[in-house]
């Protein structure tokens, strides 16, 4: 199908479960409904950016759903000076409206998460029994000490000791172009940076959930690392795996020279100039799981 004929998005505004509006796309599939994906994006990436790639699994039968968690891209305050959000109000509040808008729009399909880097993470607080399929890419756990490189474990500790509780508490917010998205309300700068620093990463949070459903989750499981990410390194990616315990679960490393590239990294995954290489990988994979 050829991107001129490819689904367009319908804009939604859902309702997170405490009443907070959230700007979200929905994009439906060509044909037969043989799935239905969740997209959840990465840290302070609007949902713009994912727009293509929606676009291109809808035109392959998969319903999809992608979204601005509250405080930036569509859902963002005009002052973020003063507003209160944490991650944890994308676990508790935003992502279930956005399970249930899906689920509300695509009934009876199976259900998929497809997570970017903390869109990976938060899966495992989700209610995973409705899932049938996680793929998590460029996912991560985040603890600074994870990262081999040098300088990047000195620039991931920078990141969490101080910048970012630095400028969350001098301006109120996180200049989100430093880490090439949008900018970030100061508590989920705070509780990120908390992340960071503590060996456990998000473990500790779900330790305090009776590890939520990172430990539940029995179903397929596909982290994808990529060799030249700085940002999730391979080794970052094996310590997220090892947080579902039960999953049918499994890493695989795509390598840039592996499909033709010269980079991928963190983000150019999702970018349409991948979308007859990495792309098909990413589809076939969801499509596999249904059956």
């Amino acid at each position: 199908m050829s991107a001129a004929t490819n689904p367009v998005a319908e804009a939604l505004t859902l309702q997170a479960r405490d009443g907070h509006g959230l700007a979200a796309d929905f994009f439906a599939p060509a044909g037969p409904t043989r799935g239905a994906v969740l997209i959840a994006g990465a840290m302070g990436v609007p949902r713009r950016f994912y727009a293509a790639f929606a676009s291109d699994l809808a035109a392959h039968g998969l319903a999809v759903l992608t979204l601005d968690y509250r405080g930036f891209g569509g859902s963002a305050p005009q002052r973020l000076r003063g507003y209160r959000a944490q991650i944890s109000d994308w676990i508790d509040q935003d992502l279930p409206a956005a399970v249930a808008a899906l689920t509300e729009r695509a009934p009876g399909a199976p259900l998929f998460w497809l997570g970017h880097s903390v869109g990976g993470q938060l899966f495992g607080f989700m209610d995973s029994s409705r899932f049938a399929g996680a793929l998590l890419i460029a996912s991560q756990s985040g603890h600074w000490a994870l990262w081999d490189k040098p300088h990047w474990r000195r620039r991931m500790w920078m990141l969490g000791h101080v910048m970012l509780p630095g400028f969350a508490a001098l301006l109120g917010r996180f200049p989100g172009k430093l880490l090439g998205g949008d900018d970030l309300p100061a508590g989920v700068a705070r509780q990120w940076g908390g992340w960071i620093r503590d060996p456990e990463y998000l473990g500790r949070l779900a330790r305090s959930r009776q590890w939520a459903d990172f430990a539940r989750y029995r179903g397929p499981l596909r982290v994808v690392t990529i060799s030249d990410d700085d940002y999730a390194p391979p080794r970052t990616g094996e310590a997220l795996l090892r947080y579902f315990q039960q999953a049918q679960g499994e890493r695989i490393t795509v390598t840039p020279a592996g499909i033709g590239a010269e980079r991928i990294g963190h983000f150019d995954g999702f970018r349409a100039k991948f979308r007859d290489s990495l792309w098909p990988q990413w589809r076939g994979w969801l499509l596999a799981q249904t059956g």
